[in-house]
């Protein structure tokens, strides 16, 4: 259960002014239809993540216990860092109109959480949790948290949130987490 809700409340707290949520904005401005956009986020967000959770639960077969959890530590550490840094949605990620509403967002989605801070997060906590589908199914979970409210309110939901402060918050979060786990109390905290 950790697993599950560590992945769900880091990736919605780290989504808030991602361009994934930027993305989730401009196609519901574009498109006017909810169902079919909320709906290509869950399916790309499950592949990109089903992906990433999949190799995160490969790396520690392949790694020694020592080197795996510096390996994790620092990366948490260095997505602290990254969580800081603000997205800019690229325009090639809504070049995909006429696919339609579900395929364009399907594509665009899968293509922008390529690696993106959520998709590397899923893949250390994957790593982190050796628990597949928890991870996949908390990081989707967060996803759809933040990214259906972004299709369903728009603008006015984003410019209310105070993204500087999650970001700090998620990225606080992040530095913590590898922290404990260069120290080796990532167990104590349920790590």
């Amino acid at each position: 259960m950790d697993a599950f809700l560590v992945s769900t409340g880091i990736v919605a707290l780290a989504e808030m002014g991602d361009k994934t949520q930027l993305l989730a904005f401009m196609l519901a401005a574009k498109f006017r239809k909810p169902a079919p956009i909320i709906f290509g986020i869950l399916v790309a967000t499950l592949l990109n993540h089903g992906m990433a959770g999949a190799l995160g639960t490969w790396i520690p077969h392949l790694l020694d216990a020592e080197v795996l959890r510096w390996v994790l530590g620092i990366g948490f550490i260095i997505m602290a860092i990254w969580i800081l840094i603000p997205d800019k949605l690229d325009e090639g990620d809504t070049k995909f109109v006429s696919l339609g509403v579900f395929g364009t967002t399907v594509v665009a989605f899968f293509i922008a959480e390529m690696g993106d801070k959520t998709q590397i997060a899923t893949v250390a906590l994957a790593a982190q949790y050796q628990s597949f589908i928890a991870v996949v199914l908390g990081t989707t979970v967060g996803m759809l948290l933040a990214n259906a409210p972004a299709v369903l309110l728009g603008n006015k939901f984003a410019s209310s949130l105070p993204t500087t402060w999650i970001h700090r918050v998620v990225a606080a979060i992040f530095a913590i987490m590898g922290v404990a786990i260069l120290l080796g109390l990532g167990s104590y905290l349920g790590l």
